[in-house]
């Protein structure tokens, strides 16, 4: 389903997507893929903040097991 909005942009912007994509591409259609692949690269930035947040706090305690795994590693 699609609902109806109305966006105001400058007459410039106007001009750059033209250019770009020319008039035969629906502007609708243009701004909506925009956006949905600005959220999408947002979300998967939060995903990873999120999880980078998880290892520094347990990167103490990787940190002590990954020393006590080398520690049992016998030089060749």
């Amino acid at each position: 389903m699609k609902i109806k909005t109305s966006i105001t942009l400058s007459d410039e912007l106007i001009k750059d997507i033209d250019e770009v994509f020319g008039r035969a591409q629906n502007r609708s259609k243009f701004i909506e893929n925009v956006l949905r692949d600005f959220i999408r690269k947002q979300a998967q930035k939060k995903r990873d903040l999120k999880d980078l947040d998880i290892l520094n706090n347990k990167a103490d305690a990787l940190n002590k097991e990954a020393e006590d795994v080398l520690s049992y590693q016998v030089n060749l």
